[in-house]
């Protein structure tokens, strides 16, 4: 087992959220998919217990925080729901150095996968 300190990286990939996002009239009426990628750095400071979630950064926190932050509102731009959920993330959990995050509209555009913004935050 590594001892600590050390950073493990923690990742969610394709996390799938109905969310009101959109300035155009179509995207004002009704909820549309986004796909969320995500990894977080983290300090680890003492030891993993295998019996005590307590001790690890639990990655459903992580989850449940970006559906919340992806779905408590309309949001008129990817570049707003994108630095709000990176900020409240940072905040929220202080063992977190490294936030990335790439939301994801994959019905923007009918020739392509997709159309998204990714962002950066360290401490």
């Amino acid at each position: 087992m590594i001892s600590p300190p050390f950073m493990r990286r923690i990742f969610i990939d394709e996390l799938t959220i109905a969310a009101r996002i959109g300035i155009l009239e179509h995207e004002l009426r009704a909820t549309q998919p986004i796909y969320v990628n995500a990894e977080f750095d983290t300090v680890v400071e003492q030891t993993t217990n295998d019996k005590d979630i307590d001790s690890v950064l639990d990655y459903r926190q992580l989850r449940q925080t970006i559906i919340e932050c992806c779905t408590q509102q309309h949001v008129n731009l990817l570049e707003t729901l994108i630095e709000h959920t990176a900020q409240t993330i940072m905040q929220k959990f202080p063992s977190i150095q490294r936030v990335y995050l790439r939301i994801s509209k994959p019905q923007a555009f009918s020739d392509c996968a997709g159309v998204g913004i990714a962002i950066e935050l360290t401490r």
